[in-house]
């Protein structure tokens, strides 16, 4: 095995090799490096504007985790965050693979049930609403904003109601509620005095016009 780079800048990455070993993707980021790898880009493109949007933040929620790989990108910004996830099979994957410099509490929780047994300043859930049944919607809702402090933050996005006649067939079968810009703004007013809409194509994050979006970002102030 070559132990020594040739350029010598280099030869840290070969110390954190032997330091810490090679980098484990979570379960779903596995299955999307292997089917669909440029997909990659676009989720944690996400993170990455969540983790600008909170700068600043003390504490975050993040509701729906699935594998958390993007959870430390958030956790760059904001000192503790608490990723939650209805599926213990996820759990039991991201906590095998924390590592102490980024660790975050990650633990089930379906907030269908109830909220957080405690108030965190701000809040996100990426690809989570569009897999709530309608009926539910309001409850889910509700128990997220009542995880907030009075002043909180919380941002939520989804893939458009547009963008599903491009979807997989597998996304579809998930997707129970996806939603417009326009519909998606005025849910989500029912709970914040303030609801700040953003458009998303790829890794791209704009105010574009919304119906062009194949993705949706609301960031919503100040519950109701």
């Amino acid at each position: 095995m070559v132990t020594q780079t040739r350029e010598p800048q280099y030869q840290f990455c070969l110390d954190i090799r032997d330091r810490s070993g090679l980098t484990e993707l979570g379960l779903m980021t596995n299955q999307c490096w292997h089917d669909d790898p440029r997909r990659m880009a676009f989720f944690l493109a996400r993170y990455k504007f969540v983790s600008k949007m909170l700068h600043g933040k003390q504490s975050a929620l993040e509701v729906g985790c699935g594998d958390a790989f993007g959870t430390r990108i958030v956790r760059q910004e904001v000192p503790r965050v608490v990723a939650i996830d209805f599926d213990p099979v996820f759990i039991e994957d991201v906590n095998r693979r924390m590592e102490p410099k980024w660790a975050f509490e990650c633990k089930v929780h379906d907030m269908l049930t109830g909220p957080l047994d405690e108030r965190l300043e701000s809040a996100y859930s990426l690809d989570v609403l569009e897999h709530i049944l309608p009926q539910d919607e309001d409850r889910f809702l509700r128990n997220v904003v009542a995880s907030l402090t009075d002043d909180g933050v919380l941002i939520v996005g989804m893939p458009s109601l547009q963008s599903q006649s491009y979807a997989s067939k597998a996304s579809k079968e998930g997707h129970v509620n996806c939603k417009d810009h326009e519909e998606f703004r005025l849910v989500m007013r029912k709970y914040f005095k303030n609801v700040f809409m953003f458009s998303m194509n790829d890794e791209v994050v704009h105010t574009g016009f919304g119906p062009m979006a194949h993705y949706l970002i609301a960031m919503c102030v100040g519950p109701c």
